[in-house]
């Protein structure tokens, strides 16, 4: 792969900022004076009002500017900018920042000057950021490109922002506390570049280390999503979600949906997400540090009980836990410590502890399996020897895999300890509940980290739904121009997909109602059957354990009465008449699916029956869900907190709501017609699961929709798998990659030869590491697609081979590979799967296919022109040639 395409963006060698003057009080002055003094490179002044400034000549047109220009700055009036646009583009600048404001956000006059100026700019192929916003900074290379007064410290942190204002105040803190960016970013109203393409350019930035994020709302979620998981798996990605609660969501332009979806799809592509500012950075300190947990379990240690119970306190607020010695640690901790030590967790030393007391310490409470992170404390009493303590306890972290914080309360008398620290890279804090903090932020990134990595598999890997035929359903109830299923359709969608139903039938008059109660058996429920009623108990629609002919008939008429005179305008479809349902062990739950504005389908879970409202008791996901990820949505509500053993009760079938849970997933894939859905309630006991009621909602979907368009996350795409035959009779099933395939994966490359492997990776790699093996089978299938051919061979699935391409930051090329096992060169497969990976590239919309070949693989390079590509040689490596294939001119 070449140059990012937003390297003159973000590392240009020469900048003209249009607009500059000799104002000290106006944008075009301040950037203008801001550039002059620090950049690198070249500045060129645009203003036809002014022939120099300070002695340096200001031009009146860029065409009269003879040297290449990488970006253009823009800070005159919102009327002007088309222009200047078109007269860069026709120069060959392709990155423009455009930091005026006056366009979307203030009217539908402006929206349309915006969009002419995009327009404008694809003409050219020119690239903007903004407009309305602050600018960019990169101060490594001296460049400030914004009108902040001021310029921030070099450092490893990105921060991309979509407020200017936050930005500028940020920078004011962050020069005061001595923190430093390799990148400062203010992306305004992204009519054209948004944060997807920042965090692709930051996520392959050798300068940054941690990408910080302050969002107001977002407009394209798939690439949203797409990018923060791509940016996640190789760096740590801190974000601040305003709009929380509704007082904030007016006071932005936020994107319009509840703030606990927002806060899935971050958790989801491995985010941490933190509520101010100043967690922002205590994160990003937290986690520059090298050691991860693998859990939660914090142990405390101090010299002082108030400290500690502060500590506990914080602990307990964020939901993580203290850690739980073994009785082996109690014992050793018994050994050293004085009598009237707390004998638990916090671990309090007494205030007399020596240095050699904080170390035997540490290193008994890091040997306990049963704890993940330590936080040491320290309150400066007569005693103490704060400097001392810090050295030992530096000496001894040092030794240890797990993380450690720690807090030297005070100033004064601990500043020299903290500079040990400081130096050790080791977290320090001056109070224990943002040190605290500390450890739930490196927690987080563990488990969401784990969330990334979930990709799932193919939607049915055993019984297959019946999908054509919930599609037929939906079909029929919309040509009705019915968007509301009733009960008896809406228990038909979730049986073909294999979710058990209680059975439910629609009488039309007592009679009818009491001809199927005896076909059932008593007793039975009548429920109203109507679309406008979502809660039926509420208008008096619901009668239960009726058991006897006498009170089916009675109910059914008693139904009516109640409803017509609590809804009266409400369109009543007869009584639904199902057995009733008695399972004295049963939990009832709720699963439902309703869509956001910006991503599309959630799964929502918790409590249900008549008190789901009142209770509250709701954790939603993103789709697409696999058995770790539908576990962790259940374990997120309180409702959890009784699916075990309870009282009297035994455990539920935890199996049976996990499937019935992976089996909405399916619907919410496969149907992008299904707008909301409750099963309310689902009861679940020590036997299984059953929907007791659902209800459906559907709806139109664009015409010549894309397949699983409607989700912000990729499901594994089942359409690309395929059957082939061999001309032996071998039987080869090509599909796609998935994350349990990694032993299939990772005995394929132990079996290549020395020679395929040095083509393939292009060094002696003997086998896949760990991280390259999750690499390479958990993928993002929205940016990148590995197809792989397999054959059985005595019960067991072998790999032939495998390609793949990973699609470029420009968004229209993508790079490949190819290898087959040795034993199967020459049958065909290298050829059937390039041509099933381009025909995968062009449904994506992608325009080129290139790949780099060693000169001698003559074999790879003869294959490459049989299927059209062309080759050229390297200029810069001649042991290297590059094949090109254009896929959708």
């Amino acid at each position: 792969m070449g140059q990012h395409y937003l390297t003159t963006l973000f590392s240009p060698k020469s900048v003209a900022v249009f607009g500059a003057n000799d104002q000290n009080e106006s944008v075009g002055g301040i950037v203008y004076q801001n550039l002059v003094a620090g950049f690198h490179g070249q500045v060129y002044g645009i203003n036809p009002k002014y022939s120099e400034i300070d002695g340096k000549p200001i031009f009146s047109t860029i065409d009269e500017v003879a040297q290449p220009v990488d970006l253009a700055v823009i800070t005159t009036p919102a009327p002007t900018i088309a222009p200047i646009i078109e007269s860069c583009g026709k120069q060959g600048i392709k990155a423009v920042m455009v930091l005026s404001a006056s366009f979307n956000e203030t009217g539908p006059r402006n929206t349309t000057l915006q969009k002419t100026i995009i327009d404008t700019a694809r003409m050219y192929g020119v690239r903007i950021l903004g407009p309305n916003c602050l600018g960019i900074m990169r101060p490594e290379i001296g460049l400030n490109a914004t009108f902040y007064r001021g310029n921030a410290l070099p450092g490893r942190l990105a921060l991309v922002s979509q407020s200017g204002a936050l930005c500028t105040a940020i920078l004011d803190w962050a020069h005061a506390a001595g923190v430093g960016f390799s990148s400062v970013i203010s992306i305004g109203t992204f009519a054209d570049i948004d944060f997807s393409e920042v965090l692709d350019y930051l996520a392959s930035d050798l300068k940054t280390e941690s990408i910080l994020l302050y969002i107001e709302g977002i407009q394209h979620a798939r690439g949203f999503v797409s990018a923060l998981r791509a940016a996640a798996r190789v760096k740590p990605v801190i974000g601040v979600k305003v709009g929380r609660h509704l007082a904030g969501r007016r006071a932005v332009v936020s994107y319009g949906g509840a703030d606990d979806v927002f806060h899935a799809a971050l958790n989801r592509a491995g985010v941490v997400r933190v509520k101010t500012i100043a967690q922002m950075f205590t994160a990003a300190q937290a986690l520059a540090y090298r050691h991860r947990p693998t859990g939660n379990r914090l142990a405390i240690i101090t010299n002082g009980g108030g400290p500690g119970a502060m500590a506990a306190d914080r602990v307990a607020d964020l939901n993580i836990r203290l850690a739980e010695f073994s009785p082996k640690t109690m014992e050793k901790l018994n050994n050293f410590l004085p009598v009237f030590w707390s004998h638990g967790n916090p671990v309090d030393i007494i205030g007399d502890a020596t240095p050699e007391r904080y170390r035997q310490t540490l290193e008994v409470c890091m040997e306990d399996p049963g704890v993940d992170g330590v936080l040491v404390i320290l309150t400066p009493q007569a005693m103490t020897r704060p400097e001392e303590v810090a050295e030992i306890v530096a000496a001894a972290a040092a030794k240890q895999p797990k993380p450690l914080l720690t807090c030297w309360m005070g100033n004064t008398q601990i500043s020299k300890g903290c500079q040990v620290f400081v130096k050790a890279g080791i977290p320090t804090f001056r109070t224990p509940e943002p040190a605290v903090d500390a450890f739930s932020y490196i927690a987080a990134y563990h488990q969401n980290q784990k969330l990334l990595l979930q990709t799932p598999g193919p939607l049915s890997q055993h019984v297959e739904p019946d999908v054509e035929g919930a599609r037929m359903l939906i079909e029929s109830a919309m040509s009705e121009r019915r968007s509301v299923l009733n009960e008896v359709e809406s228990k038909a969608l979730l049986a073909a997909f294999h979710i058990p139903v209680a059975h439910t039938m629609i009488a039309r008059s007592p009679n009818e109602a009491l001809l199927l109660a005896e076909q059932f058996g008593f007793p039975v429920a009548l429920k109203v059957n109507s679309p406008d009623i979502i809660h039926k108990t509420d208008s008096g629609g619901v009668k239960l354990g009726l058991d006897n002919a006498h009170a089916v008939r009675a109910g059914y008429k008693d139904i009516l009465a109640e409803v017509k005179k609590n809804r009266p305008n409400a369109r009543i479809d007869g009584i639904a008449v199902e057995p009733m349902i008695r399972k004295p062990n049963g939990r009832e739950l709720m699963i439902g699916v309703t869509n956001d504005p910006v991503f599309g389908p959630i799964i929502t879970f918790g409590a249900g029956g008549i008190m789901v409202e009142v209770m509250g008791d709701r954790a939603v996901a993103l789709p697409p869900l696999n058995s770790y990820l539908a576990r962790s949505l259940i374990d997120r509500t309180r409702i959890a907190t009784v699916l075990g053993q309870f009282r009297h009760m035994p455990p539920v079938n935890r199996a049976a709501l996990e499937n019935v849970l992976l089996r909405v997933s399916e619907m919410v894939c496969e149907l992008p017609w299904l707008r909301e859905m409750d099963i309310n309630p689902l009861i679940v006991d020590e036997s299984g699961a059953l929907a007791v009621d659902a209800r459906v909602v559907v709806d139109h979907i664009p015409a010549f929709s894309a397949p699983y368009e409607h989700m912000a996350i990729h499901p594994y795409p089942s359409h690309l798998s395929s059957q082939w035959q061999l001309p032996d009779g071998t039987d080869v099933i090509i599909r796609p990659i998935r994350p349990e395939d990694a032993e299939l994966e990772q005995e394929f490359v132990r079996g290549l030869s020395e020679e395929s492997r040095f083509f393939r990776f292009m060094s002696t790699l003997q086998e896949l590491t760990p991280s390259m093996l999750a690499r390479f089978t958990q993928i993002d299938y929205d940016r990148e697609m590995a197809l792989i051919a397999i054959t059985q061979k005595s019960g067991k699935e072998v790999e032939l081979g495998v390609t793949r391409y990973a699609i470029n930051p420009d968004g229209e090329s993508c790079e490949f590979a190819l290898v087959v096992a040795d034993a199967w060169q020459g049958h065909g497969i290298g050829s059937r799967l390039m041509v099933c990976l381009m025909g995968a590239a062009r449904a994506r919309g992608l325009k080129v296919m290139q790949g780099d070949i060693l000169t001698n693989n003559s074999n790879m390079l003869k294959l490459m022109e049989v299927l059209g590509f062309t080759i050229e040689s390297s200029d810069d490596d001649l042991t290297m040639k590059r094949a090109i294939k254009v896929l959708n001119p």
